[in-house]
């Protein structure tokens, strides 16, 4: 029998490995991650992001999760939607999960979706407190508020 590496091999012995049933894919995670992002930093609830595409709250959550695959045409869809292009479901994204390897050893690994999106920015107390930050009408009281914060974080160091 040919060796594998010289492309003479047998069709199956070439096949990747596939991750095992129920493991979402660290690309369709880190994808639903930043769909939650973007609908979160607008304000949009599931429920009504999925209204607008035809969708319930809970496939919404699905996507979210990474546990169902995202569409090429549901992508376009979203990237209209929230105003971002279609490539922004895929910047940040870890350079672990970019190879095919990554992909799996990251789908078989204990890594929580959480930890496709280590940037403190990506959570949702982080997006609610800018949006409330940017509802203060007066900028004098935004910099108070700003220079509080600081202040407050320093005391924790």
């Amino acid at each position: 029998m040919a060796d594998d590496r010289t492309g003479s091999g047998s069709k199956s012995s070439r096949r990747r490995k596939r991750l095992p049933p129920g493991v979402s894919n660290p690309i369709d995670i880190h994808v639903g991650n930043r769909l939650r992002l973007r609908r979160t930093l607008l304000g949009l609830s599931q429920e009504k992001l999925g209204n607008e595409v035809g969708l319930t709250f809970q496939q919404i959550q699905k996507y979210e999760r990474g546990a169902n695959r995202i569409g090429a045409s549901r992508l376009y869809q979203f990237s209209q939607l929230l105003d971002v292009p279609v490539s922004y479901f895929f910047e940040d994204m870890p350079s672990e999960i970019r190879s095919h390897e990554g992909q799996m050893s990251w789908g078989l690994s204990d890594q929580t979706p959480e930890e496709l999106a280590p940037d403190p920015s990506a959570r949702r107390e982080t997006l609610e407190l800018v949006r409330g930050y940017y509802k203060i009408k007066d900028p004098a009281v935004r910099a108070r508020l700003f220079e509080l914060t600081k202040a407050l974080g320093r005391m924790q160091d």
